[in-house]
């Protein structure tokens, strides 16, 4: 299987307080360099939040933590949130276990590139096993595949993209066992959904383009595609391998026996993601077979593009490819997008390259949810797509490492108060944290210490996390929750989140849809935090 994730060419990057608590209340506390470079009409600010005393003493315990980094890491990592929604999951696994998976399989290490490769172990590789007993190869390992000791201030952009290579062979025999793996440390970190990046059917994929060709037409495309049953053959085989992966998963969690592991009882949810450094006509089939299946299918919802946005191609067809999903999309209505977009920044590419990516991808592709986003003050008429992604509620997935790691974008130079200020929603992600070497809850305590987050600031974060989750069913929450804080829905207004449901129709409610569930069992998480965390 192809590496999902490639390093394009090197290139420089350059390197990149208490407020009211409202979800749009920072600005005023950050420094003079978060704020927009350029003349913008102001967006009107949200009522306050509303905090309750329980919040309040959950925020004082938090302050009272903050020269004790043992119990600080402890707090972040009890504090229930929600899911994530930016993972891929190749990325996602921690490299010790990679290395074991590899040791397992009888993998070779090419000892000049330390990728692993297929056996026999001949001149020039040793045996992956070896890292069992030789620390030095394990560490050499552990620095290749990952972010571990990568030397601070350099630019990190195509060592993390080169690590997919270097363990690609590993990666792609062992779907279940990976996700076991990814979903242990989701439940460690008290998450209650994830949702993960695959590229289902690859093979199949690629033969199947190669025999359809390009067509400028893409109704006439698809219809080609569609001909014969050919995409619906690659959809069986995307669904037998999502079946042998749920069979090895529920087998390493040892799901449905006695000593079952609380993974099993994780909601997993995948998105087929399409490789945008391909040639046109296996993006198209990619994407194409993603939106069929998220039909198909519930255990996937959802498409995406990977792979460096810098690169070559990926710069040169990106408003293509933006037209491929806008015009599958009026074919498969069910499927929901997310799009990596504005995965950039000066000096990583050219002027004219950071105009257009995100509004493209909200504009043309109709996007729901938009990964990254850290180039948006850099797009023409920027303010316009802000304002956009808060009416139409296209959130910004937000893995703060990450950005860090591969472009340097960090602390002020993130967008991140610029978009929860325009009432954008926001959620926070991992996007690889295998090769970040990071947790979800590193980057709640990061957004924490970085833009002064208080407590109820960092719940409603996490809130978000399920609410802009791809899941069925309607939400427990009214309204546009980003702006106008987070209320329940009339059916369940005379209820307390998280306590068993008194009245027939909020439990109605909470029978017939799996998102509103989800946000119930997230509040009683809530408050039994609160309970534990109230000074």
């Amino acid at each position: 299987m192809t590496p999902q994730r490639r390093s394009a060419r090197s290139r420089r990057v350059v390197p990149a307080v208490l407020g009211t608590l409202s979800v749009l209340s920072l600005l005023s506390a950050l420094p003079a360099a978060a704020q927009p470079a350029r003349p913008e009409a102001r967006p009107a600010a949200p009522p306050p939040r509303q905090v309750t005393a329980a919040e309040a003493r959950t925020d004082a315990e938090l302050r009272s933590l903050r020269d004790r980094p043992a119990a600080l890491r402890d707090f972040f990592r009890a504090l229930p949130k929600g899911g994530d929604l930016h993972n891929h999951l190749s990325g996602a696994v921690s490299t010790e276990y990679l290395i074991e998976l590899a040791a397992q399989d009888g993998l070779c290490v090419d000892t000049a590139t330390l990728t692993a490769v297929v056996p026999p172990c001949g001149a020039g590789t040793r045996p992956a096993a070896d890292a069992r007993t030789d620390p030095a190869f394990r560490q050499a390992l552990i620095r290749a595949w990952s972010m571990q000791d990568f030397p601070p201030g350099r630019n990190g952009h195509d060592h993390f993209f080169d690590t997919f290579g270097k363990f690609g062979e590993v990666t792609w025999r062992h779907r279940g066992k990976l996700l076991a793996d990814v979903a242990d440390t989701a439940v460690r970190d008290n998450q209650f959904y994830l949702e993960t990046m695959v590229t289902p059917a690859s093979d199949g994929a690629k033969k199947l383009a190669a025999e359809v060709g390009w067509d400028d037409d893409l109704a006439a495309l698809h219809r080609r595609l569609v001909a014969g049953g050919g995409l619906d053959r690659l959809v069986a085989e995307a669904r037998a391998e999502a079946d042998a992966g749920d069979a090895e998963f529920r087998d390493a969690e040892r799901c449905g026996t006695p000593r079952a592991r609380p993974a099993c009882g994780l909601l997993v949810r995948w998105i087929s993601q399409a490789s945008r450094g391909s040639a046109p006509e296996r993006v198209f089939t990619q994407l194409a077979l993603g939106m069929r299946l998220a039909e198909a299918d519930p255990r996937f919802v959802a498409v995406n593009l990977v792979q460096p946005e810098d690169a070559d191609t990926a710069l040169r067809d990106y408003s293509l490819q933006m037209r491929m999903v806008g015009y599958l999309r009026t074919q498969y209505p069910k499927a929901h997008v997310t799009l990596h977009a504005g995965e950039l920044w000066p000096g990583l590419v050219k002027p004219e390259d950071l105009k257009s990516h995100i509004r493209e991808a909200v504009g043309v592709a109709r996007a729901e949810r938009v990964g990254h986003g850290v180039d948006l003050v850099y797009e023409d008429d920027w303010q316009r797509t802000a304002r956009t992604m808060a009416e139409r509620e296209v959130a910004v997935e937000v893995p703060f490492s990450s950005n860090a790691q591969i472009l340097g974008v960090k602390g002020a130079d993130h967008p991140f108060t610029t978009y929860r200020r325009y009432g954008v929603p926001v959620v926070l992600a991992t996007d690889d944290p295998g090769v970040s070497r990071i947790d979800i809850a590193h980057e709640y305590q990061y957004a924490a210490a970085t833009y002064g987050l208080r407590y109820p600031e960092l719940k409603d974060l996490a809130r978000a996390s399920l609410e802009y989750g791809f899941l069925p069913g309607v939400s427990l929450w009214q309204g546009r929750p980003t702006v106008a804080g987070y209320r329940t829905v009339p059916a369940c207004r005379a209820e307390r989140p998280g306590l068993p449901a008194r009245g027939a129709a909020c439990r109605h409610l909470l029978a017939q849809s799996v998102k509103a569930r989800l946000e119930w069992q997230q509040e009683a998480a809530f408050a039994a935090f609160e309970r534990a965390h109230a000074r």
